[in-house]
């Protein structure tokens, strides 16, 4: 990941950093997404959501629900819907294991970023993830804290 950071072509474009708060990521995944024009000049000026947003496998497909996409004003004719549902783009195996992991192991599929790589082209992280209890939660920010502190303390006395 830190490659594609360093390339100028790679942009990020939103990131749902209360996942990882709320959701135990188990494994992550990048997928296509197929975009109207109208958004893909939107996204290059910002004003994307995916923070209450979702990924869901339906009828042999993988889509992104409730993801906010701000309208593009220059866009006079050909304006596209702020939350419709964007179809993403993975291959087979993946998505019957994605269909798995929701429908028999109870996981849910959490966007967590969404950006365009070095060939300029929009990709989005979905993270297949389980949900945290409020005690797993305390405890991840403890473990947080106490790593902070440590590392405040190494480099004060260490």
């Amino acid at each position: 990941m830190s490659k594609d950071k360093d390339n100028k072509n790679y942009k990020q474009i939103a990131e749902n950093r209360r996942a990882r708060f709320d959701y135990a990521i188990e494994e992550d995944l990048e997928c296509g997404i197929i975009l109207e024009g109208s958004e893909v000049k939107s996204m290059r000026t910002g004003g994307t959501n995916i923070a209450e947003s979702y990924a869901t496998v339906d009828n042999g497909e993988l889509w992104l629900v409730n993801s906010y996409v701000a309208p593009y004003e220059q866009a006079k004719m050909f304006r596209h819907e702020e939350r419709r549902r964007r179809k993403l783009l993975v291959s087979r195996k993946q998505l019957s294991d994605l269909w798995n992991a929701t429908q028999r192991k109870g996981m849910t599929l959490v966007p967590l970023s969404m950006y365009f790589n070095d060939r300029g082209i929009a990709k989005i992280k979905i993270g297949v993830a389980k949900g945290k209890q409020n005690h797993d939660k305390r405890e991840t920010a403890a473990k947080r804290d106490w790593s902070r502190q440590k590392a405040r303390l190494m480099k004060d006395h260490g």
